[in-house]
């Protein structure tokens, strides 16, 4: 096996960028079979820590594991920092596609970012791995034969807080959402949840990102509304510094509930359980829930800075799995010549790993997969290191995701 990790991989993409793009080409047509998988992902700004080099390490866990049981299979791992931008990040891999054989691009941990790589993917036929972007557009106008989108969505995120909030009383909401296609898509999906089970939406501010770090006039205009749930539609650091600032204006001491729409266990740990207590949110994973996740997460914080995965990180770990269980199916040589042909095994095949279980891919590219309704756990009652969360409720993989038929997608046969 070889793999490039981190800069140094980095730098072996920029190697093979000198060559030149006829001679990558006919090494390509003459059936290479080295597959190499490239990690966008954001490596310095507000969701570094949540994936980042997490991401990069995880997707190496999981081409070590898969190559450990078949060792007949050669795979390289590079890594590059799209700085939360959709031009570099295309810029990126379109260098990484046309020059350093590039065989399937993941993470992808930025909406806007995700929608932009998509199409150039789909474009020179390979694959796209998304792991990190919340989109629900990815498996509804803007789905492709040539990706599939994991872990969680704006819809599934807003299916599990925004039911449960407006259920448990919160009937009037005011949304702070990052002004870019994630946060205006989680809004909007949970919006809709808001109101169907009876509740009101009293208005929205768009914070301008990735730039906002005061985010006190926003807070402070959804104070005045007078909602009972402010809904967090930001992530990361944009995310924890609402948490604390809240905190610092004591909204919550004065009844007003946060509704964190995508917090992640890095953000809790950042925050700490003093001011994240009672935060209700949604993932699709948390490392301390089996057996599998536990030994998965006993392998991964020691490489992360003591971390424990977050689910887009564990998501990074599952797609990569199974992408490489298609690949080894249909052959490299074959799987190299089209991402189309590995899509669809993919869809093909069951999924099944220690981290999310059994599962699969609809038509849409939609995974499969339960998400988790939790409460974060006050001080007392964490028993040791990042035992933060307690379960409220499983939502079924066949609840936990837009139904099939109402996305929009093109390749969804009604």
């Amino acid at each position: 096996m070889a793999h490039g990790i981190g800069r140094r991989g980095a730098l072996g993409a920029a190697v093979a960028a000198s060559f030149p793009l006829a001679d990558l080409r006919r090494a390509r047509a003459q059936g290479g079979s080295t597959i190499r998988i490239g990690v966008l992902t954001e490596l310095s700004g507000p969701n570094s820590v949540a994936t980042g080099q997490g991401s990069t390490i995880a997707t190496r866990m999981a081409v070590q594991d898969f190559v450990r049981a078949n060792p007949g299979l050669t795979v390289e791992v590079i890594e590059a920092d799209h700085q939360t931008k959709a031009d570099i990040a295309v810029s990126i891999a379109r260098e990484w596609l046309d020059r350093a054989d590039v065989d399937c691009v993941t993470c992808l941990n930025n909406s806007a970012v995700a929608l932009a790589v998509a199409g150039l993917v789909r474009e020179r036929d390979r694959v796209a791995l998304l792991t990190g972007p919340a989109s629900s557009d990815l498996t509804g106008k803007a789905c492709s034969p040539n990706h599939v989108h994991w872990t969680y969505d704006t819809w599934s995120l807003g299916n599990g807080t925004g039911r449960a909030l407006v259920a448990d009383g919160g009937d009037t909401w005011f949304f702070v959402a990052a002004d870019y296609t994630f946060g205006r898509l989680l809004a909007g999906d949970t919006a809709k949840f808001v109101t169907a089970a009876g509740g009101r939406v009293l208005g929205t501010a768009y914070t301008p990102f990735p730039e906002t770090t005061d985010f006190s006039s926003f807070l402070l205009r959804a104070q005045a509304s007078g909602a009972k749930v402010i809904g967090l539609a930001n992530s990361g650091t944009n995310t924890i510094n609402c948490v604390k600032q809240a905190a610092e204006f004591g909204l919550t001491a004065r009844g007003t509930r946060l509704a964190a729409l995508l917090m992640m266990i890095t953000d809790v740990h950042a925050l700490g359980l003093s001011t994240a207590r009672g935060l209700a949110l949604t993932e699709a994973f948390y490392w301390d829930m089996n057996d599998g996740t536990r030994a998965f997460s006993q392998r991964f914080a020691p490489q992360s800075s003591g971390r424990m995965p977050t689910m887009v990180q564990a998501g990074d770990y599952s797609a990569t799995l199974h992408y490489l269980k298609a690949v080894q199916a249909l052959g490299a040589e074959h799987a190299k010549a089209s991402g189309r042909a590995v899509i669809e095994a993919m869809k093909a095949m069951p999924t099944e790993d220690p981290l999310f279980g059994s599962g699969s891919v609809r038509a849409d590219g939609r995974k499969l997969n339960p998400m988790y309704l939790f409460q974060v756990k006050t001080p007392e009652e964490s028993k040791y290191p990042w035992d933060y969360y307690r379960l409220l409720r499983t939502i079924p993989a066949d609840e936990a995701f837009r139904p099939l038929a109402e996305g929009g997608c093109s390749l969804v046969r009604t």
